[in-house]
């Protein structure tokens, strides 16, 4: 029995985001291009932003959580001299600018202080939710609240540059990381002030910008250019089911190792279920692998199958 994998509109289309849409802009583009109701993004960029969007399309959109647990790298520029009410460029200044002298030794002694695991305080106009509401939304109802730290992993942050008062900065970090509250931090810690003034997304779970198909050419390329679900999560082990794991999978059924080649002799994670064509079919965490769970199984959480 051959599975039958996702629909041929499902995959992930890795779009070059430019300044000035919203990332909700750019997911109406690609349902229009496409023809596709089901879509969806794994990451916000903010408007002034550009570069990687990971965009998921038909079923694709099921892996979504999983796609967007991946680290993101990002290149960006920070002015120094003084801080805004928005961590960036659109906000209002907290105070007059100050003059910036300083060496890039510095700069990078500050930048190493931000990385690892960090408990960062959220930009105020941004989408963490307190007392029930966006932070942006207290913020446009001149409501000051306290904003609770949230841990963040910043695996690198390196000083690319310094020209007068611009910093040039890559940053390689978890999901979550509010770069604009690194522009922030990097300024206070040179007494300086700082803040975001452009921000480029370069990759983003396994994505880069040499996959990525322009905003503006998603009505001729985005077909072309959309990756089919077996090019996603391939970070993750695989199993292959065979006819009588396939019937399981679309019964809902956990699959038994006479069901798949490649049973795991050890639990990972979560695997990735696959068809004999190598196409996506399921994602499934082991259970019973434990004295006692029960026998080893593998129990599918997000099944792909087409009917």
């Amino acid at each position: 029995m051959r599975a039958s994998a996702a629909p041929a509109r499902s995959g992930v289309l890795v779009v070059d985001k430019p300044a000035g849409p919203t990332s909700h802009d750019v997911v109406d583009r690609v349902r229009r291009a496409l023809g596709e109701r089901r879509v969806g993004h794994t990451g916000t960029l903010d408007p002034f932003a550009t570069g990687v969007l990971v965009v998921c399309v038909g079923q694709a959109t099921r892996l979504a959580r999983f796609l967007a647990e991946g680290e993101k790298v990002y290149r960006a520029t920070v002015r120094l001299g003084f801080a805004t009410t928005t961590d960036d460029l659109l906000g209002e200044p907290l105070g007059p600018a100050r003059a910036v002298a300083v060496d890039v030794a510095a700069l990078r002694g500050a930048a190493a202080a931000l990385t690892g695991t960090l408990q960062q305080v959220p930009p105020s106009f941004s989408a963490k939710r307190v007392e029930g509401q966006r932070l942006y939304e207290l913020a446009r109802q001149g409501r000051a609240v306290e904003r609770a730290p949230v841990p963040v992993t910043v695996h690198a942050f390196d000083v690319l540059g310094l020209e007068g008062d611009r910093v040039e900065v890559e940053v390689r970090c978890s999901p979550g990381t509010y770069v604009r509250a690194l522009a922030r931090d990097l300024g206070e810690r040179l007494g300086l002030g700082g803040h975001l003034v452009a921000l480029r997304r370069i990759r983003s779970s396994g994505f880069g910008l040499e996959q990525a198909v322009g905003a503006d050419a998603l009505e001729t390329e985005a077909q072309a250019a959309l990756l089919p679900l077996q090019a996603v999560l391939t970070d993750l082990p695989a199993v292959v089911a065979n006819a009588l794991g396939v019937a399981g999978l679309r019964h809902g059924r956990a699959l038994a190792p006479e069901g798949v080649g490649g049973f795991p002799a050890a639990p990972a994670p979560r695997y990735r279920v696959l068809a004999d064509d190598g196409a996506l079919l399921a994602l499934a965490v082991p259970r019973g692998f434990a004295a006692d769970d029960g026998p080893p199984r593998l129990q599918p959480d997000v099944v792909l199958i087409g009917e």
